[in-house]
């Protein structure tokens, strides 16, 4: 497997470079390998010839039918992979991403039950066509833990830990693969900042923390992570499963209540990252120490058409023209001291005080009037200062109206997990939009 860094290569973005320009740019920032959410045939086309290693990925969307039939599992080598095999390095073939993440609930069992299925009709179809050195396995999140701190109390989610993982574990063994995890210490480090220090968080490699089961030293989080997956793994009787890091990263912007996403923190830990990642000799983690890490950045450019807080729109190291959002060096070759200065960080410490959702500034208005509905319909009292006469029906506006609606609702429902996005619509402020007697409701942080 190649020690080279990995980069994700999203395509959900205005604007976006063509993907030629695209594997022109990652052959100039000399990207080792490129993971696809996709199997896209134009792209696989255009890495033909190129020394580039690449993963491509199943679509959660196609699982189940793959899963009911080999045939079906053939019938994608056959149109997916075989076209482009060997010119095109392909190395992994990623059956879903998150599958058995904790968010999916019964309606997914059939998912959850096509899983393994599918991941073994494509391995038999490319074993069928003499292909043995491509890896099939899964990309899984961190919440398929039950408990991971300290690593050594690694232990998977009780709802999988005695059925799927057993036999997808030994599936992954069996045919030598590799499991692909999603790994992002930022949201590990936001979620609990009084307890983990961002400079361990960051890689800095100047804290320690040993664990009291093991007695293995840690000097950063992420090496935590990645072993307490190990230690779960190996609960359930596998001592040899190699662990592949599918995305990682930081990212440069986020919501006001989204702490630590700026560009210098996002540097900071990409650059410490590929550092540690092309350090020869490898120094792997502290329970396996000297093993490759297959390892994929988040994200080549920012991807403005992802939905969810503001953080998703915003992991790329690059802007949505190809131009940087800040030096990056993925041989590892270059000094840190040679690196321009950052611009400082200024959200590293949460923020207090009120916070209200509006619409944003860059949104078409013909997209309003279908999200207003749908956020007054929820009940009766969310947009209820909206009728008229009501004190905030003037001025009789869609964005006027789509932003008290978008405040109101979020203010009520944070609560239960409502974020300020609106598929993109909405963006937090502390600038309070209230004028005259119509009072938006706010979030106090």
């Amino acid at each position: 497997m190649s020690g080279k860094i990995g980069i994700n290569y999203g395509r959900e973005g205005e604007g976006l470079p063509s993907p030629y320009e695209s594997i022109q740019i990652m052959k100039s920032m000399k990207v080792g390998q490129i993971k696809l959410n996709d199997s896209n045939p134009e792209i696989l086309t255009l890495l033909s010839g190129t020394r580039i290693h690449v993963a491509v990925t199943v679509p959660n969307d196609d699982i189940v039918r793959i899963g009911s039939n080999e045939t079906y599992a053939k019938q994608w080598v056959q149109n997916s992979f075989i076209p482009h095999y060997p010119n095109t390095l392909i190395r992994f073939v990623l059956v879903g991403n998150g599958v058995l993440n904790s968010g999916l609930d019964g309606d997914r069992t059939m998912l959850y039950d096509s899983l393994l299925p599918a991941m073994r009709g494509i391995k038999n179809s490319l074993n069928a066509h003499g292909i043995r050195n491509v890896k099939v396995t899964t990309t899984l999140a961190m919440d398929v833990l039950q408990t991971s701190f300290p690593p050594s109390n690694g232990t998977f989610r009780s709802g999988i830990s005695g059925t799927m993982m057993p036999r997808m574990l030994k599936f992954l063994n069996g045919t030598k693969s590799v499991l692909f995890l999603d790994v992002y210490p930022y949201f590990a480090w936001s979620a609990n900042p009084a307890n983990i220090r961002l400079d361990f968080a960051l890689l800095r490699g100047n804290l320690t923390q040993t664990d009291p089961g093991s007695g293995l030293v840690y000097t950063n989080l992420l090496d935590q992570m990645l072993d307490s997956v190990t230690f779960a793994i190996e609960k359930l009787g596998f001592r040899n499963i190699r662990l592949a890091i599918s995305g990682t990263g930081w990212p440069t912007a986020g919501d006001i209540d989204q702490i630590g996403a700026n560009i210098y923190n996002a540097a900071t830990y990409n650059r410490n990252l590929i550092r540690k990642m092309t350090l020869k000799p490898l120094p792997g983690t502290p329970k396996s120490p000297g093993v490759i890490v297959p390892t994929f950045i988040s994200s080549l450019y920012d991807e403005s058409r992802k939905i969810g807080p503001e953080t998703e729109r915003h992991w790329g190291m690059l802007h949505a023209n190809g131009t940087p959002v800040y030096e990056i060096d993925l041989t590892g070759s270059r000094n840190m001291s040679d690196y321009k200065p950052l611009p400082p960080a200024d959200n590293n410490v949460p923020y207090k005080g009120k916070v209200w959702c509006e619409v944003a500034p860059w949104v078409n208005e013909v997209s309003l009037p279908s999200a207003l509905s749908s956020v007054c319909s929820i009940d009766n009292q969310t947009c209820a200062a909206l009728v008229p006469g009501g004190p905030c029906y003037e001025p009789v506006s869609v964005v006027w109206h789509a932003s008290y609606a978008f405040s109101s609702y979020w203010a009520k429902y944070r609560s239960q997990g409502a974020i300020c996005s609106f598929n993109g619509l909405a963006r937090e402020t502390t600038a309070d939009p209230s004028r005259g007697r119509c009072n938006f409701p706010s979030v106090t942080l």
